[in-house]
């Protein structure tokens, strides 16, 4: 759990069409956390004991600062004040302290040198161990971290520092530069590489496993999704694409199928 996305959280204008939206799309069911004086749904595989994913409204001081809808991802890790200050002290920023979610966990957001925001996070958990999550490429689960950053070879390099992330797999796009997958403990997570001209400034997609990636895509533009690149087969055979949802948040999709 330390160094891997243990939970991806949704902040968006419109909570209720998010959850229908991500429900037809992902085959997740929406339901109420139940945290006092909070609104907060949790998005879950039918059939699972814990959700994949949460969704909120995005606060209104991000929306105040022209911050669209977007994902967050949250990595584990043993202590969150301390690798929050080591987020500083390797050039990045503390977004957002450290504080508790009672009976939840202890969570920081901070930003990397280039201004990529991710959140750090200890789960809390006085009834035990999580039970085991569902199988790598089960669909409704995440299966890709992808950081478009604004210097790839430094992301690699800062992210191999604070998270303990090894290279893996490089691929060399030509005139779009090297994407670098990392891995943990021999089990790929993701891959980083520089931004492009045409992104505003760096940050994390995450893309959702799928059982068929045309269907996929058949359900999200039919309820409203904009397609912005793919569909693509990727080294290993994957297929994706990148989408825009009704709000405008970022999100992708893969399977190892059409």
């Amino acid at each position: 759990m330390i160094g891997k996305f243990i939970w991806y959280e949704l902040m968006t204008t419109d909570t209720k069409a998010a959850a229908a939206f991500y429900a037809e799309v992902a085959g997740w069911t929406a339901s109420d956390a139940g945290m006092p004086g909070f609104d907060y749904t949790l998005m879950t595989i039918p059939g699972q004991p814990m959700p994949s994913a949460g969704i909120m409204a995005l606060p209104e001081e991000l929306t105040g600062m022209g911050v669209p809808p977007h994902w967050l991802g949250y990595v584990g890790v043993a202590d969150v004040d301390a690798k929050a200050a080591e987020f500083a002290a390797h050039g990045g920023k503390i977004m957002k302290p450290a504080e508790d979610i009672p009976q939840i966990g202890r969570f920081a957001v901070v930003a990397d040198p280039h201004g990529a925001v991710i959140c750090l996070f200890k789960p809390d958990m006085p009834d035990g161990p999580l039970p085991p999550e569902p199988a790598m490429g089960h669909p409704g689960t995440f299966g890709w971290n992808e950081l478009y950053a604004g210097d790839g070879p430094e992301a690699v390099e800062f992210y191999g520092k604070v998270f303990g992330w090894q290279k893996d797999m490089a691929v060399d796009m030509g005139p779009m530069g090297i994407y670098q997958c990392f891995a943990l403990d021999g089990i790929g997570l993701g891959g980083i590489m520089t931004r492009l001209p045409d992104m505003p400034e760096p940050f994390w997609n995450y893309y959702i496993n799928v059982d068929g990636l045309d269907a996929a895509v058949g359900r999200a533009t039919a309820a409203g999704a904009r397609i912005v690149h793919g569909p693509q087969q990727v080294p290993g055979g994957s297929w994706i694409v990148n989408a825009l949802d009704p709000q405008g948040a970022m999100f992708s999709l893969v399977s190892m199928k059409r």
